[in-house]
């Protein structure tokens, strides 16, 4: 049985292999997908070759949350979808202050380091494919970033994760401190 598909123009945009461009919504009210990268396997049997696909997909709803998953199947929307569904099981809030992150942060994942910096407004994304991806699905709008170390997506989707889950909000900082915000400031 053959497929239908809908012409091009009515079918929505899909994420570009770099993470850059639109991003596809899976039917969810606000999480929107973004594939970051995705690799063809080779299994060498009796009958030739059987590929198969692994796709890395950061999910987010732009004001605060954001996850990442991989998906492996036989076919590349199978693979996206089921990296959709593990990155919006694995979603956590990031805090965000006047659309950048509140402090900078080194976070590392294998061999990978990212260094995310706060930048004033204005500034913009100053990022890679796949610390891109990661902050704009989180809703960061001005933050400066580099990939330290490996440049595998992978990792380096990875140690932006572990980056922004080691974030920590004024008011978290002035609770652990018992102080208030107003203290905190100075």
């Amino acid at each position: 049985m053959t497929e239908q598909r809908e012409p091009r123009e009515q079918r929505e945009p899909r994420e570009r292999r770099d993470g850059r461009g639109g991003g596809g919504d899976r039917g969810e009210s606000d999480v929107v997908d973004r594939l970051v990268s995705l690799n063809r396997c080779a299994k060498v049997v009796k009958g030739g070759r059987r590929f198969s696909f692994s796709a890395l997909v950061v999910a987010g709803d732009g004001n605060g949350k954001v996850g990442a998953g991989l998906g492996k199947a036989n076919e590349v929307p199978e693979a996206i979808r089921k990296g959709f569904e593990q990155a919006k099981k694995s979603m956590f809030s990031v805090p965000i202050i006047n659309g950048t992150i509140p402090h900078e942060v080194l976070g590392h994942f294998g061999s990978g380091s990212v260094l995310l910096k706060p930048a004033n407004e204005g500034t913009g994304v100053i990022a890679g494919g796949a610390v891109r991806a990661v902050v704009e699905s989180a809703g960061i709008h001005n933050i400066l970033t580099k990939c330290l170390g490996s440049t595998n997506p992978h990792n380096v989707v990875k140690a932006a994760m572990a980056a922004l889950r080691s974030l920590r909000s004024t008011a978290d900082a002035a609770r652990a401190r018992s102080m208030s915000v107003e203290q905190m400031k100075g």
